[in-house]
């Protein structure tokens, strides 16, 4: 039989990816409607972002969020819902006083950051165990932070999707399982070829996959060309996958995506090439360790 495999979109993420593919959904009712079409296309799971509809910006809104998910679950109770909470880690070093919070900064309290979760009780939520360099500005998520935002995230009764983007951050993540913060087993999320994290290459995915907990459940994705080399990669080596715009905006070399479900769909045929099927919801349920 084929191995199941769990496939993850990310459907529109929050750098200034729209004005590069004008399919990348910015409204609540796009990215809600991306992500239907995501998972009729074999996507067990849809993980959101929320941009201002009249900027497309990258928001923290509440009310966005609410409306993604109403209109999702209008027609779709079974794909499992995954919010992100890295919105609000975002430090940018003011000049000529870097102690001070320059244009661009988005750092916010763990509250502030998690207070969609609190109100949607999503199934799952990321949780973004990492502190960088992300291109020209720092990522911020202290261990403080994280211990609080764990703390939230566990009384909405979501599970945390732990990001990770370097060998370190597994360090940190299993210090936090093991002070009792993040709850076994785990789900953890490979995250390649941000600048200026891990690359995206077979030896740092096999490094970071053999530092995982060994109860842990994980996926794995790569940014742009790397996004389906990542996949089969992924698979083949016992993981899950994540495709969708939010990574990467092309099929194929010089071809534009038209949607997110073209990139599920492009993996789902990737994956049945290795003998790996897409989980259905249900199954991605049992898999992540997920109330069923």
């Amino acid at each position: 039989m084929s191995r199941k495999t769990v496939v993850t979109c990310a459907l529109t993420g929050s750098f200034d990816t729209p004005s590069k593919n004008p399919a990348v959904p910015v409204s609540p009712q796009a990215i809600a409607q991306s992500a239907l079409e995501a998972a009729s296309a074999g996507a067990a799971v849809v993980h959101i972002h929320v941009r201002d509809p009249r900027t497309a910006k990258p928001s923290m809104e509440l009310a966005l969020y609410r409306e993604v998910v109403e209109r999702i679950r209008e027609k779709n109770a079974d794909v499992i819902l995954n919010l992100t909470t890295g919105a609000g880690g975002r430090y940018v070093a003011g000049d000529p006083d870097p102690a001070v919070a320059g244009p661009g900064t988005t750092l916010a309290s763990p509250e502030a950051r998690t207070r969609h979760v609190t109100a949607l009780r999503p199934e799952v939520c990321t949780l973004d165990v990492a502190t960088m360099n992300f291109g020209e500005h720092a990522f911020m998520n202290t261990p403080a932070h994280l211990r609080a935002m764990a703390a939230l995230i566990r009384e909405a009764g979501a599970k945390p999707e732990i990001e990770v983007f370097d060998l370190g951050q597994i360090e940190l993540a299993r210090h936090l399982l093991a002070e009792g913060h993040l709850d076994s087993p785990p789900l953890f999320q490979i995250c390649l070829g941000i600048p200026w994290g891990a690359p995206a290459t077979p030896e740092t995915l096999l490094q970071m996959r053999d530092r995982l907990p060994k109860d842990a459940a994980w996926s794995a994705f790569g940014i742009s060309r790397a996004e389906f080399p990542m996949v089969a990669l992924a698979a083949t080596a016992g993981g899950h996958v994540r495709v969708g715009l939010e990574d990467n905006l092309y099929l194929s070399r010089g071809e534009l995506a038209p949607s997110n479900a073209a990139l599920v769909e492009k993996a789902v045929s990737l994956l049945a090439h290795l003998d790996c099927a897409a989980a259905s919801p249900a199954e991605a349920r049992g898999i992540f360790g997920l109330a069923a």
